[in-house]
C-alpha cells in the first residue's frame, strides 16, 4: 500500500444517510494544521503531476461564510438535513455534521476539523483514491462505490482493467456531480472543482492564462482538439460571479457526455470534439469575486484603499464590479479606451471605485493583459464574454463586425430567447468583445445572462443555464460550416 494513502472501510450515504459501504481513502500526508486553518492538498494535472494546497477553516456552530455554504450543499447532496443552504452554521447544520461524523465513526462533536475534513475533502473533489487488492475489477470497485465502471476506466486511462496490479492506486469518481450550482461560487470552490473535473475527466485540457493582482490563477479549460477555436469567458465583473459556475457546469456536462458517448441537448460532444476546441476562462476577476462574496480581509494589501474607494463601506456585495485596484476590467481594453475615459470623466468617474473606471491606461491590469495575451496566442475564430444581467446579446463594435456576425447573433437569439441589441453610452467602449472585433475582425459577443439586479441569486441558476446551454453548444460549431 502506498505510504501516502490510508484505506479503510466506511459507510458513505448516497441519496440518504445510512446506505452502502465503500472504501474511503484518506491521504495520510495530505493534511496539516496551522492556527485555525487546515491545509489539504490534492493532485492537479497539467501535463505533469503537481500538488496544490487548500487552506480550510475549522468550522463550528455560529460561524458563517461561503465555505459553510459549500459544506451544507455537500451534506444535503448526501442526504442530510442541513436546513437552508445559507452559509450559516446553525443548530440544524450542526446536527447534520454530527450525524455525518457518527456515520463515519468520528467523534460527533459538530466541529468540522481535521478528521472530518479528511473525508469531506475527497467528497468535495468528487473522487477517491483506491488501492487495488487481490481479485479487484473495475466492476467490483464500482459496485462498492455505487458508481459507473465506465467512469473509473475514463479516470484511469493508463490502467489496464484486465491487468490491475495489487497495490496500484486508481481514482474512483463518486456518483455525485463535481460542480454544485446551489452555492455562492468562490475562487476556492472553482479551483477545487477544476481539480476534481481534471481527475475525473483527464482529457480536459487545463492551463493558466495569467494571475490576478493578488496572484490568483486565471485558470482555463479546453474541450476538444479541432481546428475551430472558440473562447468563452466569465466573471470579469465581481458582481457577475454567477457566470463562473455557468461555464464550469457546461464544462462538466460536456465532458460527461463526451466520456460516456451521450448527446447533450441534441449535440454530439464527440463530433464537436473533433471539429472544435472550446477554451473557457470561468473567472476572469477572482479578486473582485472574492470581495463581493467574502468581503475585504485585513491582510489584503489594498484593504484601506478598497474601503475608501467603496465610500467608506466594508460591504462589497451589492455594487462592486471592479478588480482589487478599483479598475473596471471590461473597460480596460484598447478599443476606444481614450474615448471611453473622456465619457467616464464627464460622468464623474475619475479614479478607482466600484465600477466604470477604465484604469490609468489600456491593459494596465494583469487580468486584461492576460486575456489579450491568451487570445493572441490561440487565434480564436469566435469569442463570447458572459456577463449578467439583461437577457441580451451585444454583437457589434463601431460597425466593424464581419458580415456573418449578425447572422450568428440571430441564431444565438433563437437558441436562447435573448434579444439582440447595441450597447449605448458607458457600456459601448473598451470592452473585451470590442477589442476582439477591432483586432481580428471576427465575430465577438457579449451575452448578458439572466434578468434582475446584480448579483443575481444562485437560485436563478437552473433557469439561466437552461437558456444559455443551447447558445454555448451552438457557439462551439457555428463557425465550422
Amino acid at each position: 500500500m502506498p505510504a501516502r494513502c490510508l484505506t479503510f472501510t466506511a459507510n458513505l450515504p448516497r441519496q440518504g444517510a445510512g446506505k452502502g459501504k465503500k472504501p474511503v481513502s484518506v491521504p495520510a500526508a495530505g493534511r496539516a494544521q496551522t492556527g485555525s486553518h487546515l491545509l489539504f492538498w490534492a493532485e492537479y494535472y497539467n501535463g505533469k503531476q503537481r500538488e496544490r494546497v487548500f487552506a480550510l477553516r475549522v468550522l463550528r456552530l455560529g460561524m458563517s461564510g461561503t465555505d459553510v455554504m459549500e459544506i451544507q450543499a455537500l451534506l444535503r447532496r448526501l442526504g442530510y438535513d442541513v436546513g437552508p443552504i445559507d452559509g450559516r452554521f446553525n443548530l440544524r447544520t450542526g446536527r447534520a455534521v454530527r450525524a455525518f461524523q457518527s456515520y463515519f465513526s468520528l467523534a460527533p462533536d459538530g466541529v468540522i476539523g481535521e478528521r472530518t475534513y479528511a473525508i469531506l475533502n475527497r467528497l468535495l473533489l468528487g473522487y477517491d483514491l483506491y488501492t487495488i487488492m487481490s481479485g479487484d475489477t473495475f466492476y467490483e470497485i464500482a459496485r462498492k462505490y455505487h458508481t459507473n465502471p465506465a467512469l473509473i476506466a475514463i479516470a484511469n486511462p493508463n490502467a489496464d482493467p484486465e491487468r490491475l496490479a495489487i497495490g496500484q492506486t486508481i481514482k474512483v469518481p463518486y456518483d455525485i456531480e463535481v460542480v454544485r450550482t446551489n452555492i455562492d461560487y468562490t475562487y476556492d470552490i472553482m479551483e477545487r472543482n477544476i481539480m476534481g473535473l481534471k481527475a475525473r475527466y483527464p482529457f480536459i485540457g487545463t492551463d493558466v492564462a495569467g494571475q490576478s493582482v493578488l496572484g490568483r490563477n486565471l485558470y482555463t479549460l479546453r474541450l476538444g482538439r479541432g481546428p475551430n477555436r472558440v473562447f468563452y469567458s466569465g466573471a470579469i465583473h465581481g458582481l457577475e460571479w454567477i457566470t463562473a459556475p455557468l461555464l464550469m457546469k457546461f464544462a462538466e456536462d460536456f465532458s460527461r457526455a463526451y466520456a460516456l458517448g451521450m448527446t447533450l441537448n441534441g449535440y454530439d460532444p464527440r463530433a464537436v470534439w473533433e471539429t472544435s476546441s472550446i477554451h473557457i476562462l470561468p473567472m476572469t476577476n477572482p479578486d473582485g469575486v472574492d470581495l463581493v462574496l467574502n468581503g475585504p480581509q485585513p491582510n489584503n494589501p489594498y484593504y484601506y484603499d478598497l474601503i475608501r474607494w467603496n465610500g467608506g463601506s466594508t460591504d462589497f456585495s451589492t455594487d462592486w464590479t471592479a478588480n482589487v485596484r478599483g479598475v473596471d476590467l471590461n473597460h480596460n481594453f484598447d478599443a476606444g479606451w481614450e474615448e471611453y475615459r473622456e465619457i467616464a470623466r464627464q460622468s464623474g468617474i475619475t479614479g478607482p471605485g466600484p465600477r466604470r473606471w477604465p484604469g490609468p491606461y489600456p491593459e494596465s491590469e494583469p487580468e486584461t493583459a492576460a486575456m489579450v495575451a491568451y487570445t493572441r496566442s490561440h487565434d480564436f475564430n469566435l469569442v463570447v464574454a458572459f456577463h449578467s444581467q439583461g437577457e441580451v446579446i451585444y454583437w457589434d463594435y463601431k460597425d466593424l463586425a464581419p458580415p456573418e456576425a449578425l447572422d450568428i447573433a440571430e441564431r444565438f437569439s433563437e437558441a436562447s430567447g435573448y434579444a439582440i441589441s447595441d450597447p449605448i453610452l458607458l457600456a459601448s467602449l473598451s470592452g473585451y468583445k470590442d477589442w476582439f472585433i477591432l483586432e481580428y475582425g471576427r465575430p465577438g459577443y457579449t451575452v448578458e445572462v439572466g434578468r434582475g439586479v446584480n448579483p443575481l441569486p444562485i437560485s436563478d441558476f437552473d433557469g439561466i443555464y437552461a437558456r444559455v446551454l443551447p447558445l454555448m453548444l451552438l457557439g462551439s460549431v457555428v463557425t465550422t460550416g
